[in-house]
């Protein structure tokens, strides 16, 4: 069975490019261009890692991965996130990701992340 990827992000085409790769490299792909509620959006995708933009309307990706790592039902999911602004990575640490990504990003090096994330950390 394929992992489950969530991706939130809210350029559309950076949306299409990473579902259309991730689906490629044989993972189940969900896209959203944004979430009010990460544990509403957690539960009706299950996936098994989140990959958000930091910039986002709404919640943003710093504090989607907060919300995630500060929850005991959700806290052993990997989150990747991924920016524009590679100089604000530092404060980004406070927010607890498993990763950090710059855009734009080779997609070989991110398929290559998500793979070690996956391995390191099984769905309970």
């Amino acid at each position: 069975m394929p992992k489950r990827i969530l991706i939130i992000e809210d350029d559309n085409d950076i949306l299409q490019v990473l579902e259309t790769v991730l689906t490629y490299n044989k993972f189940s792909v969900s896209g959203i261009s944004q979430t009010d509620d990460i544990f509403k959006s957690i539960e009706q995708h299950k996936p098994d890692l989140v990959l958000t933009d930091y910039l986002l309307s709404g919640l943003n990706g710093g504090k989607i991965c907060q919300l995630i790592k500060s929850n005991l039902d959700t806290c052993h999911l990997p989150v990747i996130l991924i920016s524009a602004y590679p100089t604000l990575a530092e404060s980004f640490g406070k927010f607890g990701f498993d990763a950090f990504i710059n855009k734009p990003f080779n997609i070989g090096d991110l398929v290559k992340k998500i793979d070690e994330l996956l391995e390191e950390k099984p769905r309970p």
